[in-house]
């Protein structure tokens, strides 16, 4: 058997990559809204001891370093610290960076469509995986998709006055997240920009009259103390964003590790969906316990909404084909897909 001399030993070792002596790495995850919120919550409750618990063994370890809250990223900034290599991973929000993820905004202009977070979630996680449309988001930002979709239950309308019909929304100023503004065209409400950070302040103060919003974040967020009529109006549930990586932090990690970091978002996203189904009914018995009159709106006012809506699908789907981003593909792709899964649109957005 040949034996090295030390020197041809030390010579041998400085050839091997550093990847092969690094078994310690250390994570940063941003995200802009505060841990109030479940998107938010699964970081530390569900992500970092899956990845915990998946590198046990494997002589891997990664320290993880929470900043929520807008710490290092406010709200639709995420996506840009983790570019930056400010933060290693982050909640990439696109319902807050419809620029630079455009093709994952298609729920938000796609109303009306589904009332089931977990169909949305499962379907919007595949595609993401398999759709260079969306793939594109990614890798032109530097990032690189880890998985656990953010998908919200089922959107409804809070606001300081009762509502009977859509004549009463009329003249009234409703905020509403990003394209969701959109679901107000054809309603005569004012549709103003807003996000759930500022949304109990900005009732309270009177800046507007009312929000569209989604149960398991008002029950947390308050909000039923200043908008205590809640209409639930089935605009629809939605995804809203995913756990991102750093390209470059991410490329420099053993293989093992990568797959750890994303089967450990597909048991968050498990996680996440689970704890979102049981949030649901317990934000509208508390709600309702704490003095909020809830109200279904009757299919009549949902066919009239619908039918009265400006077709955004059909403008954001354009938009991105005229950009080089084949919107009309991924608008017709997800209806599609949702039809398969048994959704049943009150508008073939992709069609008309």
């Amino acid at each position: 058997m040949k034996t090295l001399t030390k020197g041809a030993l030390l010579a041998s070792t400085l050839l091997l990559p550093a990847t092969a002596f690094a078994d310690s790495y250390s994570a940063t995850i941003a995200a802009g809204h505060p841990p109030v919120f479940r998107w938010v919550k699964m970081l530390d409750e569900a992500f970092v001891p899956a990845v915990t618990a998946k590198l046990e063994g494997t002589g891997h370890s990664i320290d993880f370093t929470g900043q929520y809250g807008g710490a290092i990223a406010g709200v639709g900034e995420e996506l840009e610290a983790v570019e930056a290599g400010l933060a290693e991973l982050g909640t990439c929000q696109s319902l807050f960076d419809p620029a630079k993820m455009a093709a994952q905004n298609v729920t938000y202009y796609t109303p009306f469509v589904s009332d089931d977070p977990r169909t949305i979630g499962t379907l919007m996680h595949r595609l993401q995986l398999e759709n260079e449309n969306m793939q594109r988001s990614y890798a032109d930002n530097g990032v690189v998709y880890i998985g656990a979709p953010m998908v919200i239950d089922d959107y409804l309308l809070m606001t300081n006055f009762p509502i009977e019909s859509l004549a009463d929304l009329d003249g009234r100023k409703i905020a509403a997240p990003g394209p969701a503004i959109n679901w107000l065209s054809g309603t005569g409400a004012v549709g103003v920009s807003g996000n759930l950070t500022t949304y109990y302040n900005e009732l309270k103060s009177g800046v507007f009259d009312g929000v569209i919003v989604f149960a398991s974040a008002a029950l947390p967020g308050k909000l039923y103390e200043v908008a205590p009529y809640v209409t639930r109006a089935g605009l629809g549930a939605q995804y809203a964003g995913s756990i991102c990586a750093n390209i470059d932090w991410y490329e420099g990690l053993p293989e093992e590790v990568q797959t750890a970091l994303h089967e450990a978002a597909a048991e968050t996203g498990e996680w996440y969906v689970s704890a979102l189904e049981g949030a649901v009914q317990t934000a509208f018995s508390v709600m309702g316990e704490n003095g909020a009159t809830i109200t279904e709106a009757s299919d009549d006012m949902r066919a009239a909404w619908a039918a009265g809506m400006d077709n955004a699908a059909q403008a954001w789907a354009k938009g991105l084909d005229d950009n080089g981003i084949a919107g009309s593909e991924v608008l017709t792709t997800y209806m599609g897909e949702m039809r398969a899964a048994g959704a049943t649109p009150l508008r073939d957005w992709d069609s008309e």
